[in-house]
């Protein structure tokens, strides 16, 4: 039986509207646990200075291809913090953040995810936090300069730095002016 795009996109309708959130959630959740399980393939073989590295360069490359079609998806045409800040609110990584803050000014974005699953996730394991500030750098970066190239990401906080038990990490984005 071959079944067309036409006939997954009928599917995908006939899902219940009550269910849809819960099905795009599933979904996510399973891409981060194929990320996570290539990490900790890659880090296996060859070490966590390697695996970073690899996911870093991976995560950079997807920022720019998430934000692109995500200001096409969503017809996202500002290069301002706020229009910005909407598109990345639409990303796979902030859609999954559980617990995040987000703040949107006129000239000042900040992002602070308070509860991070997957680090939990690793610390429930034995594991070590996952210092994932390059691998994060490098998506929102690559997301900003697709918005506006003139936007500035800073990390307040992010694994490999201490933390407040209460905060994992976050970013801030400002016009460069």
């Amino acid at each position: 039986m071959i079944i067309s795009r036409e006939k997954d996109r009928k599917l995908i309708e006939e899902i219940p509207k009550d269910k849809l959130a819960d099905f795009v959630f599933m979904h996510l959740r399973d891409m981060w646990a194929v990320d996570g399980l290539y990490y900790l393939g890659i880090e296996e073989q060859w070490g966590t200075k390697a695996a970073t590295e690899i996911d870093r360069k991976v995560w950079e490359v997807m920022g720019k291809i998430e934000a692109r079609k995500i200001k096409t998806l969503f017809n996202i045409e500002g290069t301002d913090i706020p229009s910005l800040m909407k598109a990345i609110s639409y990303s796979g990584w902030a859609l999954d953040l559980e617990d995040k803050e987000i703040i949107v000014e006129k000239d000042k974005g900040i992002i602070r995810n308070i509860k991070c699953r997957v680090q939990n996730t690793r610390l429930s394991k034995g594991l070590s936090e996952f210092g994932c500030k390059p691998v994060r750098f490098g998506f929102l970066k690559s997301f900003a300069k697709e918005i506006n190239p003139e936007i500035v990401v800073t990390c307040n906080v992010c694994p490999p730095d201490k933390h407040p038990d209460n905060l994992w990490c976050e970013w801030e984005f400002k016009l460069n002016k």
